[in-house]
């Protein structure tokens, strides 16, 4: 069957669903990675690498692999070759590569593919959130050597990932934030007032949820932050992603995305209603 779900995602969940499916086509004829790798010049690890969609495709690889597989319908075919084609295109993020780490560049792909977007946070607004002043506030915090051109384009790419409530397939994004997020003065008070504002805003919008984890609960079921992206294509598993100091985790298994949807379920039990969430936003600017 050729992978014709991926038609209106982005190249990296084109990449994922093609990967998918050819290590199905794989599965079905009872090939070893190995063998697979060998017909393409490569090794199992390649294969491997492909089907998980951590690379980009060739043709000529992929035409000899559905050789070897049995696919021999032309139009079939020709489908998964327009595939690769359609993978291998820049994403709008490729302009900013130097600004980010490969881990990021994969994750802002993911996240444009996306059609649920949970989120957790304790120190910053997500930043699908973010106001301008607010994520240059961000971006600058603590690095008086950065140029201000550089922290111009992070501000530019954070707006960027924002462009997404404007498509006409909007990814549903859920984010629960620890209360400690509305007072810490990033940027100061005008930033804070503007920035509290723009959540408001965002909390009529139909794809935003938006829910408070107040102080008053004393705990929280998440030790850290995280974000779990969930795709329409079933290609595509369920990923989480986890960063950290010195780069970011992705986790797929099923037993993984299971523990997160639990912790996900619980904050959502813990934390402010929607209601009430607005309510705290409210009493938060009159204070400020």
């Amino acid at each position: 069957m050729a992978p014709d779900s991926a038609t209106g995602s982005g190249p990296t969940a084109r990449r994922l669903v093609l990967g998918s499916q050819l290590r199905r086509l794989r599965e079905a004829k009872q090939i070893s990675r190995e063998d697979a790798g060998y017909a393409i010049r490569g090794s199992g690890s390649k294969i491997s690498r492909l089907e998980l969609g951590r690379v980009g495709f060739k043709e000529r690889d992929v035409a000899d692999l559905l050789t070897l597989y049995g696919v021999s319908d032309e139009s079939e075919r020709e489908s998964f070759l327009d595939l690769v084609r359609r993978s291998n295109e820049p994403g709008w993020w490729n302009r900013y590569n130097d600004l980010m780490a490969p881990w990021f560049q994969d994750f802002v792909g993911l996240e444009e593919s996306a059609s649920r977007i949970q989120t957790y946070e304790l120190q910053f607004v997500p930043g699908l959130l973010q106001t301008e002043r607010y994520a240059r506030a961000v971006a600058s915090q603590g690095r008086p050597e950065a140029e201000d051109e550089e922290v111009d384009r992070r501000v530019r790419l954070r707006m960027q990932r924002q462009r997404m409530f404007a498509q006409p397939k909007s990814p549903r994004v859920w984010a629960v934030i620890d209360e400690s997020v509305l007072h810490r003065p990033i940027g100061g008070k005008s930033v804070m007032r503007e920035q509290i504002e723009s959540l408001l805003d965002a909390t009529k919008l139909p794809t935003v949820t938006l829910q408070v984890l107040p102080f008053a609960l004393g705990r929280s079921a998440a030790e850290g932050a995280y974000t779990i992206l969930r795709f329409a294509e079933p290609e595509i598993p369920d990923i989480v992603y986890l960063e950290h100091l010195c780069g970011a985790l992705y986790l797929d298994k099923p037993e993984e995305i299971e523990i997160y949807s639990k912790v996900s379920h619980r904050l959502a039990v813990d934390a402010l209603t929607p209601e009430g969430t607005r309510k705290m936003l409210q009493d938060r600017l009159r204070e400020l």
